[in-house]
């Protein structure tokens, strides 16, 4: 097995190495400054008794950043994580720029860095957005939706841009024409329909100029695994071409959008802080 050396690498290694120093200065070095401090003569100068009593600065800063290292680490690895959407594949669900959080514990609690599921809570449902570590490049995350479960039949239509669920057809209907801002300004007139996945409903786009052909087009999903579109579906790189999910590699669901920033569109949105991603 290979580890990546991303940020949760990073900090566990932070975490470890700083709790490593705090603990041997607990055990071995500050015992021994207390010797110092006992036994120095009252003639000893100002330099060496400073020299001998005072703490080493790295264990001072060891002691002081372990439990940030430990919380962040905690937080990150078993709550939620933060993550910025850097493209167009999910709008008009999600816009590039958002800044949004990720449950990490919805299916699951997973060890960091060698990401092994240690307690079983949730597995992921149809409708869902995802976070996952992208199957031919595990150091990439992607965000998708989840349109097929272990067991279904998925056929997605180029022609007609339908979705079908064993064998039936996902309706659609057309809401209006998008209008893009900033950096997604060049999805104005797409046209923007609403798509009612069974058990949940979300908005897609749709380019009925573009014909873009994938190479899948069918699939039976095998267990513990799982397909995912985007909602930009014609501006998407998804399971159509690179094939399934594996549930090892999601990394958790996708909630909330905390921020948006696009320096095209003047900077901070402000009506999308704190919007629930459906």
């Amino acid at each position: 097995m290979s580890w990546n050396l991303d940020l949760a690498t990073i900090l566990v290694l932070l975490t470890l190495a700083s709790g490593l120093i705090w603990l041997y200065d607990k055990i071995f070095l500050a015992p021994r400054r207390a010797r110092a401090k006992a036994g120095l003569s009252v003639h000893a100068s100002d330099a060496s008794h400073k020299e001998a009593v005072q703490e080493p600065f790295i264990v001072d800063l060891a002691r002081s950043l372990f439990p940030v290292f430990l919380i962040v680490l905690l937080l990150r690895s078993f709550l939620v994580e933060p993550f910025r959407i850097p493209s167009g594949s999910m709008m008009p669900t999600l816009l590039i720029g958002d800044f949004i959080l990720v449950n990490k514990f919805r299916y699951g609690i997973r060890l960091p860095v060698v990401n092994s599921k240690v307690i079983e809570i949730g597995e992921p449902q149809r409708g869902d957005v995802v976070v996952f570590r992208y199957p031919k490049d595990n150091s990439t995350p992607y965000i998708k939706r989840v349109i097929g479960l272990p067991g279904d039949q998925i056929e997605y239509n180029q022609a007609n841009k339908m979705l079908y669920i064993n064998g039936e057809p996902v309706p659609q209907h057309l809401v209006d024409t998008y209008i893009g801002e900033g950096q997604g300004s060049n999805m104005t007139g797409h046209k923007q329909r609403i798509e009612y996945l069974p058990g949940a409903k979300h908005a897609i786009l749709i380019n009925s100029d573009r014909g873009q052909k994938a190479p899948f087009e069918k699939w039976t999903v095998p267990d513990n695994e799982y397909i995912v579109f985007g909602d930009n579906r014609d501006n998407s790189r998804d399971s159509r071409f690179w094939g399934t999910v594996p549930e090892e590699n999601l990394i958790g669901k996708a909630f909330f959008i905390w921020m948006n920033w696009d320096w095209e569109n003047g900077g901070i949105s402000f009506q999308r802080i704190g919007t629930p991603i459906q």
